[in-house]
């Protein structure tokens, strides 16, 4: 049965604070008390047209949310919920939604749509609600059937949401091709409805991933692009906005089908950049740019072993187009608008083609050169700001693409001229030529380029234009701040007790400081920027510069005491002060590592240890409930340098350490707090003992926790690692809670099928994770208590096999191959110390240990019955 909530519905969106508060409890109380009811009464309103749209809009609303959740483990409770209802209440919920989609009321339909969708999210893969395809397809009508426009409308919106939902392989081929028919029928220019022809060109776009089966039929191709084509020249801009969308998608989807269409389209998405309203165009030079990601991706994967016989098509559809394409996205370049800010949110048809160019340089690399050269000359000095600004954009567009060699001598003779351009009377030119001078270090500066842009006699020139420049506009001296950074990135590897950036050290830490002490530094995330440059500028500072770095301690705490006495008197307010915090934490955190890192500059820290332990603390206590992830780091740090010193600070920080390990909702505070307990472990050794007890209570419940992002669950073993080798033999206490948790993680990652990039990755982490924790373990107990692992020596030989076998053991997605060797030999040296002390155990004899019954374990996590 249903219950009356319309009222409570419109309370709850009340302007009345008090009204709206009450009527949400209502709901969260009706919802608690008894979910199947509230669920029906939910679908009937929604259902019902005689109620008023703003009730059934929410009403929806709440209902969808009820199936879905964007955090996993929430998803996963909703699902079960609704997989655990009584089937003759979600009989009830589906009738009702699937016949709101009949009601004229737009909102309501389209909202039942999205419920529909979810639905369907839940039940298709289950096998279940097989009639729900038929009929929608039914509401589409047929030659002797016309159905109501709006029916037609909300019936596509629902295929398209559903497309999106589920994935390819849950519907049937029989029920794509017929989803794909309704679906162009709806898109045909005999269609008389434009919001028809909408529904249908965006439906397509999310079906596109169901289509390979007819991408792969010539026919059905042929007609599907042809349908997509007439569509980019529907009078309805709307329409041809999602046309060009649908454009990209098959781009992205079906890059391998495309050569025959190219020339068309080519000329469709000229006229449109050239002609067209402005989303239109920004999606037709989108299709330019999938092309140029898709080929990019070809030529990182496969780079010089790629020959014109290998299986793997690559068209070069970007080379073929050049002669015609650079001009046409070089003409974009000047429709600027008004103070434009590159690092700015709002996109625009300028900044939408000069990303396009920079990934064509990047796709042809010095063919690039040729074309857009000429461009650069002929506008870089002419009156109008607008030929200038995109000159110059256009030079640090291609700078990432080309070789050196064909760049080098360009930027040679650019390089005057762009720091002269730095004194332009444009806001716009000067934000533009400050972000091309940084990509020119960024890319064209350091240890690795044979023949540097920055050498000992351009660059005082260079410093003192930056210095100067950092006074100008907040986005202008955002863009110098990243500048500094890379010219200073550049030096990192600089050989010896002195840096070519050495002389001028002292006046770059003071251009930062008062950049970021401006009025108007939260402009442009300047301030940000500023303290991350210092950052970087101290990080790579030479033995020469370590008394200006000394000299920095007392001031960034002077800073950071400041914001402790600030007033708070709003939101802002706190949120000003939050932010503060974090970036002089964040320096405190970076002068401690670069002088502790050295004996001889060690002092530096030690002498202000205790008051920047103080002022840590003090920042703890304003966030009450949570913990500040970068004074958290900065302790790390801190611990690291004092060593066993740091066991002074230890009874008033540990609260705070605890909270941190407590701190579900941000678990990137949680993950750093327990980096930070193995800092603390390799300080204190075994003087860590007596909080030991607390941080692994705390970290059994973390791994027990089905509300912990599994991410920090890999970083928890090694922390046990990390525990066991300080405390050694005292970690037998924990051996019968710990080994249980690393077995069952160990068992889940041999039995892991889905072979995605972000699965293996995570999976390596884990056993990673297991690793370090086993190493430690064994390392604590070698001298006294080898025998404690003895029980346990089958699972970890069954363990290092599992691992062995996996031919993905050592495949890490997001590491560039310099790091591949140094991480390949890690696991290599863990593996082979845990093979020597497994096969120790195994000859003393061992017998099996047998999973506690109370213990299960999840999704390569584990968790608490």
């Amino acid at each position: 049965m249903a219950l009356e909530v319309t009222q409570v519905l419109l309370n709850a969106q009340s302007a009345d604070g008090v009204v709206r508060k009450l009527a949400e409890d209502n709901l969260k109380q009706f919802q608690e008390q008894n979910l199947t009811v509230f669920l029906v009464s939910l679908s009937h309103e929604l259902a019902n047209n005689e109620k008023p749209a703003e009730s059934r809009r929410l009403a929806g609303l709440i209902l969808k949310n009820s199936l879905d959740a964007k955090d996993t483990v929430r998803k996963a409770e909703l699902v079960q919920t609704w997989v655990s209802l009584e089937p003759s209440a979600k009989a009830q919920i589906k009738g009702a939604v699937m016949q709101t989609l009949s009601s004229a009321v737009l909102d309501a339909s389209h909202t039942a749509a999205q419920v529909i969708a979810k639905i369907a999210a839940i039940e298709l893969p289950r096998s279940e609600w097989p009639e729900l395809i038929g009929i929608l397809l039914g509401n589409m009508g047929g030659p002797q059937v016309e159905q109501p426009t709006h029916l037609k409308q909300a019936t596509l919106e629902t295929l398209g949401y559903i497309c999106e939902e589920v994935s390819a392989d849950v519907l049937a081929q029989d029920q794509v091709n017929s989803i794909l028919t309704a679906v162009v029928q709806g898109m045909n220019a005999t269609e008389t409805s434009n919001e028809v022809r909408l529904s249908a060109t965006r439906a397509l776009c999310n079906a596109l991933d169901f289509a390979h089966s007819n991408f792969e039929n010539d026919m059905e191709r042929n007609y599907l692009m042809r349908v997509v084509c007439e569509a980019t020249l529907s009078p309805d801009v709307r329409i041809r906005q999602a046309a060009f969308e649908c454009l990209v998608s098959i781009a992205s989807t079906y890059y391998d089908k495309l050569a025959p269409y190219m020339q068309d389209v080519f000329v469709i998405t000229s006229k449109a950049v050239k002609e067209d309203e402005e989303p239109v165009a920004l999606q037709a030079i989108e299709f330019w740019s999938a092309i140029c990601d898709e080929e990019i991706e070809i030529q990182e994967e496969y780079g010089a072993e790629f020959s014109g016989n290998s299986e793997v098509p690559y068209f070069r559809f970007i080379k073929q187009a050049l002669p015609a394409l650079a001009p046409m996205l070089l003409e974009t370049l000047t429709k600027q608008e008004e103070d434009q800010d590159q690092d700015e949110e709002a996109w625009n048809l300028s900044m939408a083609g000069g990303t396009c160019l920079g990934l064509v340089a990047r796709t042809v690399g010095d063919d690039i050169v040729p074309l857009v050269m000429p461009f650069v000359e002929s506008n870089v000095s002419k009156p109008d700001w607008r030929c200038r600004e995109a000159a110059t954009y256009a030079f640090g567009s291609i700078l990432e693409g080309p070789s050196v060699e064909k760049l080098a001598p360009l930027v040679n003779i650019a390089l005057n001229f762009m720091l002269n351009a730095m004194k332009d009377e444009n806001n716009q030119v000067k934000d533009t030529t400050a972000w091309t001078l940084g990509r020119i270090i960024e890319i064209l500066h350091g240890s690795e380029v044979e023949t540097p842009i920055i050498t000992q006699t351009n660059l005082p020139l260079i410093l003192s234009v930056l210095l100067e420049s950092i006074k100008d506009a907040p986005n202008v001296a955002e863009k110098v701040c990243g500048a500094i950074y890379f010219l200073a990135q550049g030096y990192e590897d600089t050989a010896g007790s002195s840096s070519p950036l050495s002389p001028f050290f002292q006046s770059l830490v003071q251009g930062l400081l008062s950049a970021a002490d401006r009025e108007d530094a939260s402009e442009s995330r300047l301030r940000s920027s500023a303290y991350e440059t210092l950052n970087e500028i101290v990080r790579c500072s030479t033995e020469d510069t370590t008394p200006i770095v000394m000299q920095l301690v007392p001031l960034i705490m002077q800073k950071l005491n400041f914001t402790l006495e600030m007033q708070i008197l709003s939101s802002d307010d706190r949120e000003k002060q939050s932010e503060l915090q974090a970036l002089l934490c964040g320096v405190l955190q970076v002068i401690i590592q670069k002088l502790g890192a050295s004996d001889a500059t060690k002092f530096g820290v030690l002498q202000y240890a205790d008051q920047m332990m103080g002022l840590f603390l003090r920042v703890f206590a304003c966030r009450s409930a949570t913990v500040h992830e970068e004074a958290m780091l900065a302790i790390g740090a801190l611990a690291y340098a004092t060593g066993v010193e740091f066991g002074k600070y230890m009874q008033e920080f540990y609260k705070y350490l605890e909270m941190g390990l407590q701190n579900f909702e941000e678990y990137q505070v949680c993950a750093i707090t327990v980096g930070v307990v193995g800092d603390i472990c390799r300080a204190l050794d075994d003087k860590v003992l007596p909080f030991c007890d607390g941080i692994m209570t705390q970290l059994l419940k973390d791994l027990s926790s089905n509300q912990l992002h599994r991410s920090v669950k890999p970083p928890i073993f090694s922390c046990f690692g990390d525990i066991a080798l300080a405390i050694g033999e005292h970690f037998e206490k924990y051996l019968r809670y710990a080994m249980p948790m690393l077995q069952g993680a160990a068992e889940l990652s041999a039995q892991q099928v889905d072979r995605d990039d972000e699965t293996i990755d995570y999976n390596n982490q884990l056993r990673n994770g297991i690793f370090e924790a086993l190493s430690g373990i064994f390392q604590g107990f070698k001298n006294t208590k080898a025998e404690l692992m003895t029980p346990y020596a089958g699972h970890i030989m069954q363990f290092i096999e599992s691992v062995y076998q996996d031919k993905d053991r050592y495949y890490l997605t997001g590491f560039s191959s310099m790091y591949f060797i140094p991480i390949y030999w890690m696991a290599v040296i863990k593996f082979m110390y845990c093979l020597q002390i497994a096969i120790r155990l195994i000859s003393l004899g061992h017998r099996s240990v047998d999973m506690p019954p109370e213990i299960q374990f999840g999704e390569l996590g584990v968790r608490n019955s």
